[in-house]
């Protein structure tokens, strides 16, 4: 199983991401992660790191699908791989339907099929050069120019069985947030199986981001659970999979839930190996890569000790 980083906050400053991009660099995690930033571009952030000298494997987790066109995104993807020089992930997610509403005067009829179109038209454009495989009665469509890059791995984030089932279908990579190990094992990994067996393509790789924090004398690991998770855990996208997990959590509880979290293992507290031991859990449930997210760390204590923290988990997992 491989082990990355995510980015622990949305960046204000490109620097500030630099500790976690040099784990990366120096081989510590496997590839850079991160969401949707509306304070530094995510994109944008990952080109300034390029540029700066950092050019290593990144991905996006997720980025949200009505904030841009399918060709806008896959110009960013592969203009990406480009930069880095290394195999992209482009994860993308379709938002909830009262943000889809608020850019797009109405939600998706059905979150499902928008993110299966999104996907495969995605796909489509970065067949770039290739004929177009529709039928022939059907208007020519926008198309972009060859362009020599890495690759894009198209992923989809997946919280429950639905989108899961949809991944497996038409995706690369499937990605979860704050997916407990068995849950994983007995909803998320049996619909992705479905979904691929459907279409007749293998299943794609799974990757889950999970919370995480070394304890310590000044730490309180509920206290930093609802700091790095407090935002999902008011979601009802999010409450009812942890619920289906078989966590008491309640989107207007947040509170709680950060209880839930840290009390049933979910957000991983605790010496380096322990901590360790507990991301082995996701590879045998089927996780094919973890993400470590230490956005708790980095919001109460700084990103210096969310880095601190990351480079001793990651030696421990590298020894375990």
């Amino acid at each position: 199983m491989r082990v990355s980083i995510i980015c622990p906050a949305m960046a204000r400053d490109p620097r500030d991401m630099v500790p976690f991009a040099e784990l990366v660099r120096d081989g510590h995690a496997q590839r850079l992660w991160q969401g949707q930033s509306l304070s530094v571009e995510t994109h944008q952030l990952f080109a300034h790191l390029a540029g700066s000298g950092f050019r290593i494997p990144v991905g996006t987790s997720v980025v949200l699908m009505p904030l841009r066109h399918p060709l806008e995104a896959a110009v960013q993807a592969r203009s990406l791989a480009r930069l880095t020089g290394n195999s992209m992930v482009l994860g993308l997610g379709p938002a909830t339907p009262e943000f889809v509403a608020a850019l797009h005067g109405e939600p998706y009829p059905s979150p499902r099929d928008a993110c299966v179109r999104y996907v495969e038209e995605v796909r489509r454009l970065l067949r770039a050069g290739e004929p177009d495989p529709r039928d022939d009665d059907v208007p020519a469509a926008v198309t972009l120019p060859a362009f020599g890059h890495p690759g894009v791995e198209i992923g989809l984030g997946v919280l429950r069985p639905v989108l899961a089932r949809a991944a497996g279908r038409v995706a690369d990579v499937a990605i979860s947030w704050m997916t407990p190990p068995g849950y994983v094992r007995d909803v998320l990994v049996p619909a992705l199986g479905k979904g691929a067996a459907e279409a007749g393509r293998p299943v794609p790789r799974l990757v889950t981001v999970v919370h995480a924090a070394l304890a310590g004398p000044d730490r309180n690991p509920y206290r930093l659970a609802f700091t790095g998770a407090g935002a999902h855990l008011s979601a009802p996208h999010y409450t009812d999979m942890l619920r289906r997990a078989g966590l008491r959590v309640h989107p207007a509880q947040p509170n709680l839930g950060a209880r839930a979290l840290v009390d049933s293992g979910t957000f991983l507290h605790g010496t380096a190996a322990e901590v360790a031991e507990g991301l082995a859990a996701y590879g045998r449930a089927g996780v094919d890569e973890v993400v470590l997210n230490l956005a708790g760390v980095a919001a109460e204590h700084g990103y210096e000790a969310a880095a601190r923290d990351l480079a001793e988990i990651l030696a421990a997992t590298a020894g375990s």
